[in-house]
């Protein structure tokens, strides 16, 4: 079924919102003081990822593919799979979406913003960056770990396997997202996806939140950019060899 423009947009505005309170709910929920989970590990802001993921694939990979990434709407139109004219759409869906998502984190975590006095910790919540302080680390975690992303996604969903059962196809991809917090997230979160860092970055700076210290905009370009390629070169890849 074709599901008209604006419906389309509806869903991938749901869906990336989906994915930032799972993820960046999952932070807030091991980061910040005095929650439930708190310092309950990293393996539960993996799952968080994870189905933040395979839900808004599962609700709405039918409607609109579940982008709910620019890095993936972008590199699908650079190898020909989707189209220019929707492009900057779809990018204003889900911006609006993570916005909505992460605001969602921030009300219902507000307690905690408030009594946590660790920058860290809160930025942690909001956005990405390298452990080890290092810009070509971070590109190169962002880059390689998008690139995985975008071509595992493609193989699971679109190979005939995929298209025949598109509900395990989507805990597939799930499961990847899952795996790759797990294996590369160490260095930098990770975030794979620009509107998954850039939004919640500038909400990080316009909110008024005691001890979050710096927003760290010296870096932001990392998370944007490096996602971007690497997911660019993952599409080219699925196209070249398996489309």
């Amino acid at each position: 079924m074709d599901y008209p423009l604006m419906t389309r947009l509806a869903a991938e505005c749901m869906g990336t919102a989906l994915l930032m309170v799972f993820g960046n709910g999952a932070v807030a929920n091991v980061e910040l003081k005095a929650t439930k989970g708190h310092h309950s590990g990293w393996l539960t802001i993996a799952m968080g990822y994870g189905f933040g993921v395979m839900f808004p694939v599962m609700m709405f990979g039918a409607v609109s593919g579940a982008q709910i990434n620019p890095a993936m709407t972008i590199a699908l139109a650079a190898n020909s799979l989707f189209p220019w004219s929707e492009v900057a759409p779809y990018i204003l869906a889900q911006i609006v979406g993570a916005a909505i998502g992460q605001l969602i984190v921030y009300v219902t975590y507000y307690p905690h913003y408030r009594d946590t006095d660790s920058a860290d910790a809160i930025f942690a919540s909001f956005s990405t960056t390298d452990a080890a302080g290092s810009r070509s680390n971070y590109f190169l975690n962002e880059f390689f770990g998008t690139l995985i992303l975008v071509l595992g996604a493609l193989c699971c969903l679109s190979l005939p396997w995929g298209q025949k059962d598109p509900a395990v196809a989507s805990l597939a991809v799930g499961f990847i997202v899952w795996g790759l917090v797990t294996s590369l997230g160490g260095p930098t979160g990770p975030g794979l996806n620009p509107a998954r860092d850039a939004v919640p970055r500038l909400l990080h700076q316009l909110l008024p939140i005691s001890h979050k210290g710096s927003s760290r905009w010296n870096e932001a370009w990392i998370p944007v950019v490096a996602p971007i390629a690497g997911a660019i070169i993952g599409a080219w890849l699925f196209h070249a060899i398996f489309a």
